[in-house]
């Protein structure tokens, strides 16, 4: 018997409609009723409403009382995520902070929690045990509102392997780091802080399909979205854009070699090149050295991929007004299309936040991908 021909398993059919059920409710803007889960779905209204009480009892749904109309008939009572449910846990350290927040199943920010600090002086081990004590408040503040925390994810600026070993994060000095047990046993996903980024802006629901999200701070990642799915590359290393070379023989570059485009965009090279101390001073600064070689990587990027929306994050989103001019004028030079399919520049919604969302973003989608896992847990913890 082949894979294709073996019968499907009662609780594998369950699991996937659990998952269609709670995902549809998820992603409408308003909370919706039974009988339009069913219309939606194709499942028939017996066993959505089965379904919706057994996602209540589990905290993952929970019944809005509907809104008084005139006319005839009663009407239905809205579904919507359990607000008092799983929580999501998004840690992230960066270069000059490390920061930490909860995000509940609707997608709300319920804490949030930022440490600047140069993480720099700091071995690997000590960096992380300071995020892991941010990480535990943010925990306790999460419980503190009955809200279970459903594991963490850690969003870091580096290379991180599938195992979630950080291969090399040049601007912390990193290489060969395993995060190992941060949290007291809670599960932590590894990832890189574009890529989460990335997904958080699709999460927000206002991007096409396909964009590259290009995240400035000391360092500079790219997360690339392709119809809706993030793209990572054969080894899950791709979006290095902070590495597209400039110029060959330009400044050294703490990655090895030279010219890079952090030399030129990055946090650190713009506060120099602008000759202030904070990031709130480029405002008001000369930006064109670093929109111009924005604009060249961006458009080596746009010539390979194809895109046609570049979203602009960390410290970028702020600054678009100041880099925009460079940058589009760059791009209109070097983007082979862009006569006739023009290069859509925008900041980014989520601002700094973006990558922590991002992580307990990814916390929450196991969750609304595995409705009867968390429930079987659920049931064996309690």
């Amino acid at each position: 018997m082949t894979a294709s021909s073996a019968p499907v398993r009662q609780s594998s059919v369950r699991a996937h409609n659990l998952a269609l059920v709670l995902q549809t409710v998820a992603n409408s803007p308003d909370p919706i009723s039974r009988a339009s889960v069913a219309g939606a779905t194709g499942l028939t209204r017996a066993t959505v409403s089965a379904l919706v009480d057994d996602l209540i009892a589990g905290s993952l749904l929970a019944e809005v009382e509907p809104a008084p109309r005139n006319g005839a008939g009663r009407p239905a009572a809205g579904l919507r995520p359990a607000p008092d449910g799983p929580a999501g846990l998004g840690l992230e350290l960066n270069v000059d902070y490390r920061a930490a927040c909860v995000v509940d199943l609707a997608g709300t920010v319920r804490h949030r929690l930022v440490e600047p600090g140069d993480q720099r002086p700091a071995d690997a081990a000590a960096a992380l045990a300071g995020l892991a004590a941010l990480g535990r408040r943010a925990r306790e503040l999460a419980e503190a509102d009955g809200l279970t925390v459903a594991g963490a994810a850690l969003a870091v600026p580096g290379l991180v392997a599938a195992d979630g070993v950080v291969r090399i994060a040049p601007n912390l000095g990193w290489q060969d780091v395993a995060v190992g047990d941060l949290l007291d046993g809670l599960p932590v996903i590894v990832d890189n802080e574009a890529n989460l980024a990335a997904l958080s802006e699709l999460d927000a629901g206002e991007l096409p399909p396909s964009f590259v999200y290009v995240s400035g701070e000391i360092g500079i990642g790219a997360g690339i979205v392709l119809d809706g799915t993030l793209f990572r590359g054969v080894r899950g290393w791709s979006g290095e854009i902070g590495h597209i070379p400039i110029d060959p023989d330009g400044p050294a570059c703490r990655c090895g070699s030279r010219g890079c485009l952090e030399q030129y965009a990055g946090q650190e090279a713009m506060l120099r090149a602008a000759g202030v101390p904070t990031v709130t001073d480029l405002a008001g600064a000369d930006l064109t050295v670093a929109g111009r070689a924005l604009g060249t990587a961006i458009a080596t990027v746009v010539n390979l991929l194809d895109v046609d929306t570049v979203v602009l994050g960390g410290i970028y989103a702020p600054l678009l007004p100041g880099l925009h001019e460079a940058i589009s004028a760059e791009i209109e030079r070097r983007v082979l299309t862009a006569d006739w399919s023009p290069v859509t520049l925008r900041a980014s919604t989520l601002g700094p936040d973006a990558a922590m969302r991002g992580a307990a973003g990814a916390v929450i989608r196991t969750v609304l991908d595995d409705p009867a896992g968390w429930l079987a847990r659920s049931r064996a913890a309690g």
